[in-house]
């Protein structure tokens, strides 16, 4: 509905999915918008040609592609057949487009070492964190981020939030030992112990509203870039591919042991802003549990991983490195285009710029005043 952060459309709970199909971005991604909105049927064999030769990370088309494709294997689209997740023409499709993706995230990544020279598993994952330069937008966002481009910040971090843990839930049933009881762990806070109310994707939900945001499952997928998606389809190639078990553990390992630092900042951005205890619980609660889980994620997770398969030691590592150079990527595009006077979120048409309508947010007074986007919640 304009002009509110509703949930409710027609009668239906928009919280948890399906998602409506987003909008195409290029000719592959539409002739897969046209084929999902009828009954399972071949797709023509010569789509994938038109990735030749293109910038994956960067290209709308692609990227939407492989979202489209990957969210088969999540909630599903709203009114698209059940029955594609699995049409073998599409997962052609699919395969040649990650084929693509993944050369070009392990050209961004660098190479990996195939043994740890010596190193524990947990020692080599700290110096790949530690030697991460991106941008640090976490520090923009504490003592500068206007309120406007908060909301953007969460907009784009939406499309994870609102099923965090579940791509590294993927890696469950390939796993067993020490490795998988760890992992185990990590996804019991992340799933709130079984509450409901605790659950991280809830927190954040409640985060959206308090910011006037659409809390709708995928309610912005038509508004973030190909960068935010490239984020997000990495996690599911990871996820849905067993030879890339390690790469998914390193993935996850590395979110936690650089999140701590930035959650705790973004709770102070929103709480500068005047923003209340509601609206940062979700950053505030990660400051805690991702100190306790950095350890599990990298020594007990990680490293018994690769006690028991020593051989994906450069998996591991090649996963935390490619989460943290497409991290590089996004916070960069977000940093790069405020400093330009510009939006980090895409036009709802041609030339039209996405608009926010502020009003007073929910302060820490407990005022119950809306904050509204329309330009996106519309």
């Amino acid at each position: 509905m304009c002009g509110e952060a509703s949930v409710v459309e027609s009668g239906d709970d928009r919280r948890y999915g399906p998602a409506p199909l987003p909008q195409p971005r290029g000719p592959v991604s539409a002739a897969l918008h046209d084929a999902l909105m009828s009954a399972p049927h071949d797709l023509s064999a010569d789509l994938a040609s038109e990735f030749d030769g293109v910038d994956p990370i960067d290209d709308e088309d692609l990227q939407l592609t492989l979202f489209l494709c990957y969210e088969l294997h999540y909630r599903g689209w709203r009114g698209v057949d059940d029955r594609w997740e699995w049409q073998p023409s599409l997962i052609a499709l699919r395969s040649r487009a990650e084929a693509v993706f993944e050369a070009a995230v392990r050209a961004l990544a660098g190479p990996q070492p195939s043994l740890l020279d010596g190193r524990t598993t947990a020692s080599a994952l700290a110096a790949v964190v530690a030697a991460d330069d991106g941008p640090a937008l976490s520090a923009y966002l504490q003592r500068r981020a206007t309120r406007e481009q908060f909301r953007e910040f969460v907009t784009h971090r939406s499309i994870y939030h609102l099923r965090e843990a579940d791509p590294h839930s993927w890696a469950l049933p390939r796993l067993g030992g020490p490795a998988k009881a760890a992992l185990v762990e990590i996804q019991v806070d992340e799933y709130g112990g079984g509450r409901l109310d605790r659950m991280h994707a809830e927190l954040f939900r409640v985060t959206l509203e308090r910011l006037g945001l659409d809390t709708g499952y995928g309610a912005y997928l038509d508004a973030v870039p190909a960068v935010t998606l490239a984020g997000n389809n990495l996690m599911s190639l990871f996820g849905l591919h067993r030879r890339l078990r390690g790469a998914l553990l390193g993935h996850l390992a590395a979110y936690e042991m650089t999140s701590s630092l930035p959650n705790r900042r973004y709770g102070r951005g929103l709480r500068r802003l005047g923003f209340d205890e509601a609206a940062t619980r979700f950053y505030d609660e990660h400051v805690e549990a991702d100190a306790v889980h950095e350890q599990i994620a990298a020594h007990d997770m990680c490293g018994g991983l690769v006690r028991v398969e020593p051989h994906l030691a450069a998996d591991v590592l090649f996963g935390a490195s490619a989460a943290l150079a497409l991290d590089r990527l996004f916070a960069a595009w977000i940093l790069d285009s405020w400093q330009a006077g510009r939006r980090s979120l895409r036009p709802r048409g041609p030339g039209a710029p996405i608009t926010f309508h502020v009003e007073e947010p929910h302060r820490a007074t407990g005022s119950e005043t809306a904050s509204l986007m329309t330009g996106l919640a519309c």
